[in-house]
């Protein structure tokens, strides 16, 4: 893929662009679809990139359905990730999201048009390959390159639907520094999700309790 043939003159989506197509792995209509979202959403907030965890990302996605790639696009968009524990999924099975500022105590619920995603489904080349089973690397990069085109050039309001939704109580959980060694595969496990059977400290799946 030629990031050459990608047109847009909003330079920070081009530069997410360029991040967020390494980190997705492919290039697709959804993933980019995601980023606009996620920088519309940020600049609704007023807010910036988040650095660790001022910002938190509830996400609607589910899996196992098309243009859930769009969730990758918010992440690298707004910097709310697993790994730093400010990204939360629903699995509603819609392409939509809160952002929330929890400085600011303010949010905001940002989703695609649902006439959008029905017409993407039906009509887009790319979906229609998709359908067949062709994995997205798969087909032809020109193909791709147009769709990805299109959905640069739709102008926000034609896209999404933006709604301010009532305080949502974000909780600011703290980080564990405190690990243990489980006596079972003696593997690190962190402490709040330790399981002590008969005096030793296990991790979940070797202590054979539940997951909560």
């Amino acid at each position: 893929m030629n990031i050459h043939n990608i047109h847009t003159e909003n330079q920070e989506l081009r530069k997410a662009l360029i991040h967020g197509i390494y980190f997705h792995g492919h290039l697709c209509p959804a993933m980019p679809i995601g980023l606009r979202a996620g920088l519309l959403a940020m600049r609704t907030l007023k807010v910036q990139r988040s650095q660790d965890k001022e910002l938190l990302l509830v996400a609607e996605t589910a899996e196992g359905h098309a243009m859930a790639c769009f969730l990758d696009g918010v992440m690298v968009a707004t910097g709310c990730t697993y790994g730093k524990g400010n990204c939360e999924k629903l699995r509603y099975g819609k392409l939509a999201f809160t952002l929330i500022d929890r400085k600011k105590k303010s949010q905001v619920r940002l989703s695609v048009k649902g006439d959008f995603v029905i017409r993407s489904l039906s009509e887009s080349p790319f979906i229609a390959k998709r359908r067949e089973g062709i994995p997205p690397q798969d087909i032809d990069p020109g193909l791709a390159e147009k769709v990805v085109n299109r959905v640069l050039s739709i102008p926000e309001r034609e896209l999404f639907q933006v709604m301010p939704t009532e305080p949502w109580l974000a909780t600011e959980s703290k980080g564990s520094f405190e690990a243990y060694r489980c006596q079972g595969c003696g593997e690190a496990v962190y402490a709040p999700w330790v399981r002590i059977k008969d005096g030793k400290h296990y991790c979940i799946p070797c202590s054979g309790y539940k997951r909560t």
